[in-house]
């Protein structure tokens, strides 16, 4: 038995009312993919919003649900295997792709979010700086996240880029929820479900009626602020910086 059976937490009560359950992640970690796989079981979600499937890549698995594994497989995130659990899990919830095409997360840094993101913008808050105590924060995360290892003056279009990023994921689970009625899940990594400036943030400011809940699936200690948390055992990984360290 895996530890994240003995870990996971989420009790059923938790899933009773919100709109929209965001499921945050450690990417390569399995019994975070096994965690969220239950969570789904308990929520029986209309639609699960994926951080890591185009709208077109969603499409075709929605449609063809045997083409699942080619079609992630050629999306560039780690092995099919590691997300089986939560596509197992999915029932009858539609599939829905979040993630925003490749030529608009290199404009990003030169364009701006809002400029990419088009209209909608100031409703996501995105025609606005952040507070500067919080962009500052955010630069510092980045920086330590990318191992020191990259100018820090390419941080500011990093923060930029999760700005955008949040907003996509929040647009479309809210495009989502209009569609097909609650609950919907949104499937993303632990920075973008944090409740302060990730999805959840986001969609509060967008659609205030709409209600949230946000669990982090994460390894030792929770460093970001959830509604719940699960704690997860770490994955065995190789040192995620030794490629960039100097002798």
């Amino acid at each position: 038995m895996r530890l994240a059976a003995l870990l996971f937490c989420l009790a059923t009560p938790a899933f009773a009312d919100p709109d929209i359950v965001i499921l945050g992640e450690v990417h390569d970690n399995p019994d975070a993919h096994i965690g969220q796989a239950r969570a789904l079981e308990t929520l029986q979600p209309t639609a699960v919003v994926f951080e890591m499937l185009t709208a077109d890549d969603a499409l075709r698995a929605d449609q063809d649900r045997d083409q699942i594994p080619a079609i992630w497989d050629s999306s560039g995130w780690p092995d099919y295997a590691l997300y089986a659990p939560i596509f197992d899990a999915l029932g009858a919830a539609r599939i829905v792709g979040a993630a925003a095409p490749r030529e608009n997360v290199r404009a990003v840094y030169g364009d701006g979010a809002a400029a990419l993101f088009g209209s909608d913008a100031p409703r996501f808050g995105l025609d606005a700086p952040l507070p500067e105590a919080q962009q500052t924060q955010r630069e510092e995360m980045q920086f330590e996240a990318h191992c020191r290892a990259m100018p820090r003056e390419m941080m500011a279009g990093m923060v930029e880029l999760q700005r955008y990023r949040d907003a996509v994921f929040a647009r479309a689970a809210l495009e989502a929820l209009d569609r097909y009625g609650p609950p919907v899940a949104v499937i993303a990594g632990n920075g973008h479900a944090r409740t302060d400036w990730g999805v959840p943030a986001m969609i509060a400011r967008a659609a205030p009626e709409v209600t949230t809940h946000a669990t982090g699936f994460v390894e030792g200690t929770a460093d970001m602020p959830f509604d719940t948390v699960t704690i997860i055992p770490p994955a065995e990984r190789d040192d995620p910086c030794a490629s960039l360290k100097t002798n």
